[in-house]
């Protein structure tokens, strides 16, 4: 069985899904205890340990996994902290410890060098600056961006940390591998350049109208006829909050769907506010596979409104959205609960992604042995 360990395992999402794939996790490293307690009532026999990637090196990752100098790691995987790359942040890449998290990562990749890294990251690390630099100092006044304030630049010095691997890297909408949910992430896979093999991604499995020989995405409506619960918890709305909500359509819709007479004192300061303003009231669509979980259904902004009652989504259909074993336990409040659930990586998607590195990683395996059998008859040859 190939051998992974696990960093920045939060709610447990890829963990669950790479073991799925049929990796032995030898050791889960996660820094906030209530997040490893979720993780220690779901996978009681894992090695779960709460800890802070910047304390560790290759000798304590060996130590803990209960591995020797000569035992060699098949995969190193972690969904490192997003938020230094949200285009909703403060936009300080690497430069924030949650930044400088996914920098160490990168370290302990080039110091253990195991076959095969998977790292996972929200799409703005894709365009994100190394040094951002504020609106209201660009223009055509302004002197021209350095190199480090260019689109991109940061992306350019994370892959320029992975030089002993080949890295691919591509943006994974969930829905297109069949999560009820169109979660866009990014994934970046790097393969050890000295085994000569170049990861490739898994095809898509579904389609938004099921065209090109693929299934049609999964909708939040048909999560919603397979789920078998009867209790479910929530938060719950202020009284003009719920007031409003009950005045979008059954079915899905937004705040453009409010009665025009109250549609302004409903969005206040938002109503003359540029953007689509999709989130607001938003009760989401039956026909449609449900927008990111977020960490809170009830941000007026991003509110995730089920589509058929008067309430924010349930931690259990965030479970369901996520992909998540229904009886899957969570540790804490009601609110760490939904952070922790929202961002996790979809349970699914994880198992296909692990899938796709379990067969390269026999195919290298299959490919060492010939090699090795070649040499054994050249060297005989030689010596005859």
């Amino acid at each position: 069985m190939a051998t992974a360990i696990s960093f920045f395992a939060g709610a447990g999402g890829l963990d669950t899904g790479i073991q799925l794939a049929g990796f032995d996790i030898r050791l889960t490293v996660e820094i906030e205890e209530t997040y490893c307690e979720t993780l220690r009532n779901n996978h009681p026999n894992a090695n779960i340990i709460k800890g802070d990637i910047m304390d560790y090196d290759k000798s304590k990752i060996l130590k803990q996994a209960n591995l020797t100098s000569s035992d060699e790691i098949d995969l190193l995987f972690g969904g490192s902290p997003c938020q230094s790359f949200s285009t909703a942040g403060k936009r300080q890449a690497f430069s924030d410890p949650r930044g400088q998290a996914m920098i160490k990562f990168a370290e302990l990749v080039r110091e253990v060098r195991p076959k095969v890294f998977l790292l996972e990251n929200v799409k703005g690390l894709l365009s994100a600056a190394l040094k951002h630099r504020p609106l209201n100092q660009r223009g055509k006044d302004a002197p021209p961006l350095e190199p480090d304030e260019l689109r991109g630049s940061a992306l350019t010095f994370l892959l320029d940390q992975f030089k002993d691997y080949k890295v691919e890297y591509k943006l994974i909408n969930s829905a297109d591998y069949g999560v009820p949910q169109t979660r866009e992430r990014v994934f970046f896979v790097g393969v050890r350049n000295d085994l000569d093999c170049k990861y490739i991604f898994p095809t898509k499995t579904h389609h938004e109208k099921g065209m090109e020989g693929k299934k049609r995405w999964v909708t939040f409506g048909e999560l919603l006829e397979n789920m078998d619960v009867i209790n479910h918890h929530y938060v719950e709305y202020s009284l003009d909050r719920l007031e409003y909500m009950k005045m979008i359509p059954k079915g899905g819709g937004n705040w453009r769907d409010l009665p025009k007479d109250i549609v302004k004192k409903a969005m206040g300061g938002a109503y003359e506010s540029g953007g689509g303003k999709v989130g607001f009231f938003r009760r989401i669509h039956l026909n449609k596979p449900a927008p990111t979980m977020l960490t809170s259904p009830i941000q007026k902004s991003t509110n995730l409104g089920h589509p058929l009652e008067d309430r924010p989504l349930s931690i259990e259909e965030y479970l369901a959205v996520q992909q998540f074993p229904i009886d899957y336990k969570v540790a804490g409040s009601l609110s760490k609960q939904y952070v922790q659930v929202g961002n996790a990586v979809p349970v699914g998607l994880a198992k296909i992604l692990g899938q796709s590195i379990y067969k390269l990683l026999n195919e290298i395996y299959e490919k060492q042995k010939i090699d090795k059998v070649m040499n054994e008859v050249a060297l005989s040859s030689a010596s005859n």
